[in-house]
């Protein structure tokens, strides 16, 4: 009876569960992420080269380093610093997608024009010289630049004094890239949520008849929904910078991605306790990112595509940003959803078990980067209760782990996004930006786990010999 009351409860959690991972927007949300991953790989690759491997051969502040690098800021010029563009559009066509709307690319069009509509008219910026006229006449008649440090001796103000200016008909990268991915994340999904209502209307469609070009006849279909949807939004800007004198940009900074990015960096709890249900799912034969995909990769990701930025610029990273998806990808993850890479180590190593043997032949290779789907089912690990349990504790223990060597320096923050099937060790050094206390970490960690992989593996092979019994013996 116990055990039925026990099995009844596993069937009713991993149900609810599987409803929160399928619910359509965090379904749309989470395969927004993916589509766009590469993006954010490349863009690693790229600050890996520029801040590491350059350096190693040209000095530092020399042309030539300056020359090399051009080609780095050049790619992250169009990844990092198009991020939030790039992420609004990509969920508004899933999101179409999986609410199986017929004219998904408008759905990106209209994603990409509302996240625009909603960026502020007027930037202000930081004036590092201020250039002027040395004569009433034409200016080309005579220029001379002043520094701002000249600028505020001149004024008899300190010399750190900042002097700054407003700019209107320009577009900030602080919006377009990582610090607007959260406006990217809620306009995305707003947008195209208001638009597929709207054309939903048959008497807001308008029909060409037979005998066009199909794209033509999508476009003057959704014509009228198309433009009331960016006139709402375009409505809802006004209002935010003539009642407020704010703009929805400043709104979700301080209200939404603040409090968001706070609860993934009070500490590793949260994502602690989104990996141990995601990773006990997995045991039931749900995928983890049902849920950890949907809860807590999109907040994490924004946080180390955040690093990389900052990496990019040279700017230390700060303590609230030692959270985020590397961690959780290259020393939580080390062959996959509960490091199982060790597992098959053990079972190479210790085991006499014919079966485990094989599976292990099969899975070394994938397992060495990161793919792990032949060991949870072949093995098996899913409702192999003794395996279940290094399986959920062991991400937990490494997630905390790295966090604490972070806080404490004795390792780097995770400043790059390497591609999640990079090998173990590589990992470690690629996300650090080459900080060998990292390489020698997870070797460490890989020498953990396989001390609490080993005794779980005996014990249930010692339950699966005992099982070929009762069933002889029956």
């Amino acid at each position: 009876m116990a055990n039925e009351s026990g099995q009844s409860f596993l069937d009713k959690f991993a149900e609810v569960s599987a409803k929160v991972g399928n619910q359509v927007h965090l379904r749309s949300l989470r395969d927004g992420f993916a589509t766009i991953m590469p993006i954010y790989i490349l863009a690693g690759i790229a600050v890996l080269i520029n801040n590491v491997v350059f350096p190693l051969f040209l000095a530092d502040g020399s042309a030539e380093l300056a020359a090399a690098q051009y080609w780095g800021n050049a790619i992250t010029q169009g990844t990092l610093s198009f991020a939030a563009i790039l992420l609004c559009g990509t969920i508004g066509y899933c999101l179409a997608n999986n609410k199986r709307f017929g004219n998904a690319i408008a759905c990106l069009v209209v994603s990409i024009c509302c996240l625009v509509i909603m960026f502020p008219q007027t930037v202000t910026t930081t004036v590092a010289n201020l250039t002027y006229a040395t004569s009433s006449g034409e200016v080309a008649a005579g220029v001379e630049t002043l520094e701002a440090a000249d600028l505020a001796a001149t004024l008899n103000m300190a010399e750190d004094t900042t002097f700054e200016t407003s700019v209107s008909g320009m577009i900030s990268t602080s919006n377009t890239g990582a610090n607007g991915l959260f406006a990217a994340i809620i306009v995305g999904l707003v947008a195209t949520t208001v638009f597929i209502k709207i054309s939903s209307v048959e008497k807001l469609k308008i029909n060409l008849g037979e005998g066009i070009p199909p794209a033509v006849g999508k476009s003057f279909n959704v014509l009228i929904p198309l433009l009331l949807s960016l006139s709402i939004f375009g409505l809802v800007a006004a209002l935010l910078n003539g009642i407020f004198n704010t703009n929805l940009m400043t709104l979700i900074s301080e209200c939404v991605a603040a409090p968001l990015k706070g609860v993934m960096n009070a500490g590793p709890l949260a994502v602690i306790v989104i990996y141990t249900v995601a990773n006990l799912l997995f045991c039931l034969g749900i995928h983890q990112s049902t849920i950890s995909g949907v809860l807590a990769e999109p907040i994490l990701t924004v946080l180390i595509v955040e690093n990389m930025a900052m990496y990019q610029a040279g700017q230390v990273i700060p303590a609230d940003h030692y959270m985020n998806m590397q961690i959780v990808n290259s020393f939580a993850l080390i062959g996959g959803s509960g490091c199982t890479f060790m597992l098959l180590l053990d079972t190479f190593l210790f085991s006499k078990n014919k079966a485990s043997r094989d599976i292990a032949k099969l899975s070394i290779l994938p397992g060495l980067f990161n793919i792990n789907e032949p060991v949870i089912y072949g093995y098996p690990i899913v409702y192999n209760i003794p395996l279940m349990v290094p399986f959920v504790i062991l991400p937990d223990i490494f997630i905390a782990a790295t966090y604490g060597l972070t806080c404490i320096g004795w390792i780097a923050p995770c400043v790059v996004q390497a591609p999640w099937t990079t090998p173990p060790v590589l990992s470690a050094l690629f996300s650090t930006g080459f900080d060998w206390r990292a390489g020698v970490w997870q070797v460490i960690e890989i020498a953990i786990g396989m001390a609490v992989w080993l005794p779980f593996m005996h014990i249930s092979e010692r339950a699966t010999a005992k099982q070929m019994e009762m069933q002889d013996a029956a």
